[in-house]
């Protein structure tokens, strides 16, 4: 039977999919072509932008008015600024793919003299032209993926190669080029061999539009979970969507990962007879959060990157003016899917937002959370949050300046240690959620902790509140706004307890002072305040 797609490009026949060229906004990038124009398609990565260029291929030459062909050329990736050697992967893949999709051989067994009559610096355009001129009745319209790939000196010359080919279209170049990738081409910052930073604009001026491939809809979701439902019966809660939707925003590989973990991975979700539940889709999340699995291990390694780490950063500690942030990070960011605009600056999805601080913290995690007994648990099976919190003031005191210079995200420090340490609660049976973002001046924390263990979830819970502030303008300015702040949460949230955890980074107290705590009443809600 078919199943959820989590890697490579969908088949219909093999996978639950949505019909990619409906994903598209199909009028409009026929009508970019009609007019000859070259356009760039973008967006995260496994969003589905591979299937898509593939239907569209497929859908153009069957109209028989285009020759179209995809070409993947991220196999020049490694070549770098050797733009002889990525220039001949650029060529050979092309030449390929022209006999893959379209059945001519004359540019695979033309190509490699082609080349080298050429040269790396004309190769691309005169092979472009060769083929172009095959078949002049039918205009040419070249794809090429993964364009942002390449590197350097070799993406330089893809692109004024191209650029240089231009005035030529359609008899003598390709009628439309359409680039695809991650970024916007206009985004590129390329380092050139000699030290020179090219920008994509510059280098590929004939850009005519720029479209960004989207995330699934909500109605998106439910007809391709309702195509598994159709095959063999098998029924989603309605809570699964809401909650679906929180998690994921729409991003099509997590709402595929999801999927499959839920209704194949999971025992109980095999089982075709038995409906498919929101605490089972709860097991299937924390299965894949913990999995590290490929796309959330490339998503965690772009952490590393500085024009990431100067956004993220800023986003965890959560206190920084949007207007200090630069814009060409932001769009970076935001092109690799981690960020979106859409109200508070803030990470994409609630999966992602769960994923950075573990994974920021993962060394940590495994020193600190492998413990025999739950002495945070109480002879009720209640969560002693003051016997939690206290152990985290002394396990602050003792390890923050060692743990803290650890941490590539220094400036989020504080609040990345106490989530790691906070950690056990998960693996002891709870749930965290957590919510931060760019201008809410606080760190949420929301955990849940099942008070009957044979309901788990689906019986009573204790419910409680932290926020994570540090000080910036003093202990009176942060207590004023952060309590209020956390009333309000946990009221919001029907919180049993809400707590105010404030961080001192200023290094001129000695511990004792700055460790303490006290309780607050406001509008009638206690509020337990930690210092730190």
């Amino acid at each position: 039977m078919r199943q959820f797609n989590t890697a490579g490009p969908t088949v219909a026949d093999d996978h639950y999919c949505l019909d990619p060229l409906q994903r598209l906004n199909l009028d409009e990038i026929l009508k970019l072509i009609g007019d000859k124009r070259y356009f760039v398609l973008h967006a995260p990565r496994q969003t589905g932008k591979t299937t898509c260029l593939l239907a569209l291929m497929r859908y153009l030459n069957a109209q028989g008015r285009y020759r179209a062909v995809y070409a993947n050329i991220e196999s020049a990736q490694t070549a770098r600024n050797d733009v002889a050697r990525g220039m001949r992967a650029v060529c050979g893949g092309i030449a390929q793919s022209v006999r893959r999709y379209l059945g001519d051989t004359s540019c695979e067994e033309r190509w490699l003299k082609i080349f080298d009559d050429n040269g790396p610096d004309a190769a691309l355009r005169s092979l472009l032209e060769y083929w172009t001129q095959s078949a002049p009745q039918h205009p040419a319209v070249l794809m090429l993926d993964e364009i942002d790939a390449l590197v350097g000196d070799t993406l330089i010359s893809v692109l004024r190669q191209i650029r240089s080919g231009y005035a030529d279209r359609p008899d003598h170049f390709p009628l439309s080029v359409i680039l695809c990738g991650v970024r916007d081409v206009r985004d590129y910052r390329i380092h050139g061999g000699d030290g020179e930073i090219i920008t994509g604009g510059s280098a590929f001026n004939i850009e005519a539009a720029s479209l960004v491939l989207g995330n699934f809809s909500r109605d998106d979701i439910r007809n391709l979970y309702a195509q598994l439902t159709a095959e063999t019966g098998q029924q989603f809660a309605g809570a699964i969507y809401d909650k679906l939707w929180d998690d994921t925003a729409g991003q099509p590989w997590l709402v595929n990962a999801l999927g499959q973990i839920l209704c194949f991975d999971l025992p109980e979700g095999r089982e075709r007879s038995r409906p498919l539940s929101l605490e089972l889709y709860h097991q299937a999340r924390e299965k894949l959060i913990s999995s590290r699995t490929t796309h959330l291990d490339q998503l965690a390694d772009k952490l590393k990157e500085e024009r990431v780490h100067r956004v993220i950063a800023r986003i965890l500690g959560g206190e920084i003016d949007i207007d200090t942030v630069p814009t060409d990070d932001l769009q970076y960011v935001q092109d690799l899917g981690l960020l979106t605009l859409e109200g508070p600056l803030k990470i994409s999805n609630a999966i992602y937002r769960e994923i950075i601080p573990r994974e920021l913290t993962w060394t940590t995690q495994q020193l600190t959370i492998h413990e025999e007994t739950p002495w945070y648990v109480t002879e009720k099976k209640r969560l002693d949050m003051t016997k939690l919190l206290r152990s985290f003031q002394q396990f602050f005191r003792e390890n923050a300046d060692a743990w803290l210079q650890q941490f590539q995200y220094k400036e989020a420090g504080p609040q990345l240690l106490l989530q790691a340490f906070l950690q056990r609660i998960v693996n002891g049976g709870g749930r965290i959620t957590r919510e931060y973002g760019l201008g809410m001046k606080r760190m949420d924390l929301y955990l849940e902790w099942p008070l009957d263990d044979n309901l788990a979830f689906l019986g009573p819970l204790q419910r409680v509140v932290l926020e994570l502030k540090i000080i910036r303008k003093g202990l009176a300015a942060t207590l004023g706004e952060g309590l209020p702040q956390t009333a309000g949460y946990a009221a919001g949230c029907g919180a049993d307890e809400a707590h105010l955890i404030i961080f001192d980074r200023s290094g001129d107290k000695e511990w004792d002072d700055r460790i303490w705590e006290r309780s607050e009443a406001v509008n009638g809600r206690q509020v337990h305040v930690w210092g730190m």
